[in-house]
């Protein structure tokens, strides 16, 4: 037999096996009580127990129905979930394989995942909360490429876009490349320095594997690529590299792609790739430079003549690091060797064994074709 109310409605039961009313029976109950009904009237009036007229007196009001809390599977290994949840950053299969295989608990990815959430929710916090960090004049160039597809030469085709951007006045030095190879990183830096008239203190990176070769996560241990390393010693600038996954540690640079994509490159098309690079150097200085930007509310421009041009370390007429790249190549029968479409002599006693070439680029000019344009030393012909 279903229980009813008095308005119609069907109603839940209780633990009581009594009906649980609705909010507007409850109501009328109150409204009773303040005029003096007792419990026993009112209790008549609706047709229900005095100890349920009671219960919802006490409470003040109407409380639904709440079904008794029973223990979940996973009670009791909240700890152990946690620091799971951190070792593994998250990966809640991992986490259930590791409850069947310690535990003997076999429970669904569901299960795993909604025990999960509230650590989950923490760490996309933390992620989120990112606080700005201010550096001060010629402390710090941030750096980081970005790929954006542009018409060029009637084709549409991928461009690199190296963006360097000073922390303090958050000027940026913007080029384009059609690679992302060492190389071209280290062709950007020098270029920024040219731009800028001199060097940071700090160079700001993601983990690129041109650059990092490894970067541990717990211990925060970076290993940077040997060249990489040397190119830093000989500009006197120190390598910083982001938190593994926290590129937002970088967030001038990484605005700083976006708004190159947005503004500089968004629906625009080329005849060349001297056009675009011509096109980025005017955006630079007539957009970039002047606008007021909007963390600062400066322009970038005056903003880094007022501080930050003076802080730099001056470049004092050092050329540039000379890049040297080692491909091995076999020689072919008629005793050459092939680099990037070149073909280049050797020994003929070397026909049909390695040889180690070396590439070199003993300028960078400040506004490079995507293309190397390095010169070849003919190769040494050694095994």
């Amino acid at each position: 037999m279903s229980n009813v109310g008095y308005n119609g409605s069907s109603l839940a039961v209780g633990t009581s096996g009594e009906s649980v009313r609705e909010p507007d029976e409850v109501a009328a109950m109150l409204k009773l009580h303040e005029k003096g009904w007792g419990a026993k009237s009112i209790a008549r009036e609706f047709g229900v127990s005095r100890n349920t007229v009671k219960r919802y007196l006490s409470q003040g009001g109407w409380v639904g129905y709440r079904s008794p809390e029973r223990p979940g599977r996973l009670a009791g290994l909240e700890a152990w979930l946690k620091e799971r949840f951190e070792r593994h950053r998250g990966n809640a299969e991992v986490v259930r394989q590791e409850l069947v295989a310690e535990h003997g608990i076999e429970v669904s990815l569901r299960t795993v995942e909604r025990a999960l959430a509230p650590w989950r929710r923490e760490l996309i916090a933390e992620a989120r909360a990112t606080v700005r960090f201010e550096t001060a004049p010629g402390e710090q160039l941030q750096i980081d490429f970005g790929e954006k597809r542009v018409w060029i030469t009637g084709e549409v085709v991928r461009v690199h876009l190296f963006v360097a951007t000073l922390g303090y006045s958050r000027r940026n030095v913007v080029m384009a490349f059609d690679n992302q190879r060492q190389g071209a990183w280290l062709r950007g830096i020098e270029a920024a320095f040219a731009h800028f008239g001199g060097t940071p203190e700090v160079v700001l990176l993601d983990n690129a594997r041109a650059l990092v070769e490894h970067h541990d996560l717990e211990t925060r241990e970076v290993r940077y690529n040997e060249r990489f390393r040397a190119f830093c010693r000989y500009w006197g600038v120190r390598p910083r590299a982001c938190a593994p996954y926290r590129a937002r540690t970088k967030g001038k640079d990484e605005n700083g792609v976006g708004y190159v994509k947005g503004n500089a490159i968004a629906g625009r098309r080329f005849e060349s790739w001297e056009g675009l690079h011509a096109h980025l150097v005017r955006w630079m200085r007539e957009v970039a430079d002047v606008r007021i930007h909007g963390s600062t509310g400066e322009q970038p421009i005056a903003r880094f003549a007022a501080a930050e041009a003076a802080a730099l370390k001056a470049l004092a007429g050092k050329p540039p690091f000379e890049q040297q790249r080692e491909l091995t190549r076999r020689v072919h029968t008629d005793a050459c060797v092939e680099v990037d479409t070149n073909r280049y002599s050797v020994p003929w006693r070397s026909i049909g064994l390695l040889s180690t070439t070396g590439m070199r680029s003993s300028a960078i000019t400040p506004w490079p074709m995507p293309s190397s344009t390095a010169s070849c030393t003919p190769p040494t012909g050694s095994t």
